[in-house]
């Protein structure tokens, strides 16, 4: 095996470090020992050259611009398969065939619906409280009704929990909708697919008919798939460590959802839309392009750049694609903020300064466009990002407690506070 070493130059003290390799990527170095051996901890903020785990879930090659899900590139998942196909495989490491894709999506059908006491649940939130307070706390709120099968020792118990958490989210999640819009909560229909049954608890209402556009439930399959894992991301990694402790699957879930609620993470796409709402019209589009090059304004540009990738987020190029499908379809080829979005694209794409500093569209850029061409209010953007990325969290919480060398996640720190001092009376401070 391959080794580095560590060379502390005071003592001359020499520390192993071996060598992790994993399937394609970077190797790891095991610093598990330098501080039992030398003293001394690691430092690295953000964790961005940390490897917290062995995965084989997902892959990122960030300057490459690839993504894979079980080694399978994400924009021939999008092209080729259903959400559901890709949740079988991110959970089970193969693509069904036929049998066993029937089977799986039989059982998630089967556990769409919701506990009727939780309705009472959804009463208690104020009416407009946000949708990921509601779905972080109903989520949560699920292994009170299924303690029974909350073992994660188990492996029937954890395929039980897998199916219940991607077959109910999005119930919960419409429940959400409608409990914020003073509408009655619609119960799933088992003979729709998974995005088409989402689209009808969000959208039907008891008074009329509801009809399934079938182009806007291709367009959220595609975006499910496209969300539906990111490797070691902060909500997924959050599930992980909350998980490390051996607490009830549907805890760990509903921490991964309040991570993903922060606005750097899943709540971007809304930001990218309150973005383009603030530049107005496309004349306004290079003026404010010079305010985000000169940072003393404090002008952000959403929606471009990325932690992981320093190329094109290969997400970006498919949801672009399915963009002007989308738009097209509803007629809104022209629309205003689409407008906007092509003209910030073309001017970062030409300017050198966001070049150099591969500043491309990701994600996060095309997606609220989609989701609002589809009806989908700003405040449920994250929710139907959760839903996507309950998947991950799933698989990433099923690997984690299936492994046998698992031990509870404890980060360790440079303390810079006081140094040991003596309790002073009060009358003597």
């Amino acid at each position: 095996m391959a080794q580095y070493s560590l060379l502390n130059e005071e003592t001359g003290d020499k520390t192993e470090l071996p060598v992790k390799e994993g399937t394609v990527g970077p190797v790891g170095l095991d610093v598990g020992k330098v501080y039992a051996q030398q003293g001394v901890f690691t430092y690295d903020p953000g964790f961005t050259s940390t490897c917290s785990c062995d995965s084989a879930i997902t892959y990122i090659d960030g300057d490459a611009g690839l993504l894979m899900y079980r080694g399978y590139p994400v924009d021939q998942l999008a092209q080729n398969s259903s959400f559901i196909e890709v949740a079988y495989l991110i959970l089970n490491g193969e693509l069904p065939n036929a049998q066993q894709l029937e089977s799986f999506d039989q059982s998630i059908r089967r556990h769409t619906m919701i506990n009727e006491s939780l309705k009472r649940f959804f009463e208690g939130f104020h009416y407009d409280a946000h949708p990921m307070a509601m779905l972080t706390g109903v989520v949560g709120s699920l292994s009170a009704f299924y303690h029974d099968t909350t073992n994660n020792k188990d492996p029937h118990h954890r395929e039980i929990f897998a199916h219940r958490m991607i077959a109910k989210i999005p119930t919960i999640a419409a429940a959400a909708y409608k409990r914020y819009f003073g509408q009655p909560f619609i119960y799933p229909q088992n003979h729709l697919d998974y995005s088409s049954n989402l689209l009808q608890m969000m959208f039907a209402v008891p008074a009329e008919p509801y009809h399934v556009d079938p182009v806007a439930a291709k367009a959220l399959d595609v975006l499910f798939i496209l969300h539906a894992d990111h490797e070691q991301n902060a909500s997924t990694s959050t599930v992980r460590l909350a998980g490390s402790t051996g607490c009830n699957p549907y805890a760990a879930i509903a921490s991964g959802i309040a991570a993903l609620w922060g606005p750097a993470h899943g709540g971007a796409n809304e930001a990218v839309l309150r973005m383009l709402d603030e530049i107005g019209t496309v004349d306004n589009v290079k003026p404010f392009m010079e305010k985000v090059k000169n940072k003393e304004s404090g002008v952000r540009l959403m929606g471009f750049g990325h932690r992981v990738y320093k190329n094109f987020d290969p997400r970006a190029t498919i949801i672009r694609e399915h963009c002007h499908k989308v738009l097209k379809h509803f007629g809104q080829e022209n629309d205003p903020q689409m407008e906007l979005a092509l003209e910030l694209e073309r001017i970062a794409l030409e300017d050198d300064y966001f070049r150099e500093r591969k500043l491309y569209p990701n994600v996060d850029f095309y997606s609220g466009i989609i989701y609002k061409a589809l009806g989908i209010p700003v405040n449920m953007f994250t929710p139907m990002f959760a839903i996507a990325r309950a998947v991950g969290w799933v698989a990433h919480w099923n690997e984690m407690s299936s492994d046998a060398s698992t031990r509870i996640g404890r980060p360790r720190q440079i303390y810079t506070g006081p140094a040991q001092r003596d309790y002073a009376a009060i009358d003597k401070r």
